[in-house]
């Protein structure tokens, strides 16, 4: 059997290793994999939170690719139960910035991409178990207009729901549950826990619910039970902290309105309370200036004195605001180790995955659990590891909180 703590089944996204083509893929899991293994679950099976880009899964895709991999993960007692869909192309050595949303849910690209991918995962998944595929929310805000919106986002709507469509088929002919969890981060379409329980409700249930009544002959309920089972939030905490969200009142709004959650991306961000004096403000901002690298958007959220809260698309543009004393505390958008929160001047948003997996462990609303920092590369130097005990340390921290 799986192993699975009380809490769920554990892994880490493999987006951590780099390589776009699934033999470059495979070569980093086969060299790390079974030693990271060897020291969390060294007797048990240990899931594969599994990244294919679209070049790696067209590539696995092929029949003989998969059958070895499938042999592969039957040697080294592992499996796969939930999979990153949200990088379509590079995402490692290349400058990815909002190019990340690329192509968007308004394409067929990323459609079919979608498809494959979940092609893929219905012959890894263990039997009996549930699987799932984050995703991009939609698209990147700032390629649109406020014009152009409505219309992006109910053709990217339109596109999720074929995707629906093709999962309640294969629950119908194979009895295999899959379900695609949309990960909101800032600066997304869909940027917020309020904003995706909105769209949910209001944008895709109506449209779903009226294409499945149609094209599968099901009933308004049946219609809408499947909506919630097939279509789920990914909650990837350290995106739910840039945005200071409060994490209780969103999961019970959730759970209230019958949305699930399709897995838990176990993440932290940058953050730093700014004291009055200008001087200690402008270290801070040195220290968050360290930060500055060019491969990944880190979008900055700081909130002032009356509660509201300012944004900004990427670090560079937030270096200029220290002065500004009706700021009180900023939060970037850069995944660290979810182990540190002491960094000197700056903090991680580690309590607040403390606070989540506290939710978990007494009312549990999902199974998958997915440690992703994926930024080892291009962490200051202070902050780098070898990769593979990072990623041990990342997850023995995470099984002492779940303990």
């Amino acid at each position: 059997m799986p192993m699975k703590l009380a809490a769920g089944h554990l892994t880490y996204c493999t987006n951590i290793h780099p390589g776009e083509s699934w033999a470059e893929h495979f070569a980093a899991l086969k060299k790390s994999f079974p030693y990271i293994k060897s020291q969390i679950c060294k007797d048990q099976p240990m899931g594969i939170g599994l990244r294919l880009s679209n070049a790696a899964s067209l590539q696995l895709a092929d029949r003989e690719e998969l059958r070895n991999f499938k042999d592969w993960l039957g040697s080294n007692n592992a499996y796969v139960f939930t999979m990153n869909g949200f990088p379509y192309g590079d995402f490692h050595h290349a400058v990815v910035k909002d190019k990340v949303h690329a192509p968007d849910w308004t394409t067929n690209e990323r459609l079919e991409y979608t498809l494959r991918l979940f092609g893929i995962l219905a012959e890894l998944l263990p039997e009996g178990m549930d699987g799932g595929i984050s995703t991009s929310p939609l698209s990147y805000r700032y390629w649109f207009t406020n014009e152009n919106l409505t219309e992006t986002k109910q053709a990217a709507t339109r596109n999720m729901v074929y995707v629906l469509e093709e999962l309640i088929r294969i629950r119908r002919s194979s009895g295999i549950l899959m379900h695609l969890d949309i990960e909101p981060e800032p600066d997304g379409l869909l940027e917020t826990g309020e904003e995706f329980i909105s769209w949910f409700e209001n944008e895709l249930m109506p449209m779903a619910s009226g294409i499945l009544q149609q094209n599968l002959q099901m009933t308004p309920e049946e219609a809408g039970l499947s909506v919630k089972e097939h279509l789920c939030l990914c909650y990837d905490v350290c995106h739910f902290a840039i945005g200071f969200e409060p994490h209780a009142e969103i999961l019970a709004k959730l759970s209230e309105k019958g949305i699930r959650v399709g897995k838990i991306q176990i993440s932290a961000a940058l953050k730093a309370a700014l004291p009055e004096d200008l001087i200690a403000r402008a270290r801070i901002t040195e220290a968050f200036s360290k930060f500055n690298e060019p491969t990944y958007l880190h979008q900055v959220v700081m909130r002032q004195n009356d509660g509201s809260l300012l944004r900004f698309r990427d670090l560079p543009e937030a270096l200029s605001a220290h002065e500004n004393r009706e700021i009180n505390e900023w939060r970037a958008h850069f995944h660290v180790p979810v182990f540190s929160e002491d960094m000197g001047l700056l903090q991680s948003t580690q309590a607040d995955i403390i606070r989540v997996l506290e939710i978990q462990k007494t009312e549990p609303f999902t199974s998958h659990l997915e440690v992703e920092t994926y930024t080892w590369e291009v962490l200051p130097e202070p902050l780098k590891m070898p990769l593979d005990i990072s990623i041990i340390r990342e997850l023995n921290w995470v099984k002492e909180m779940l303990a």
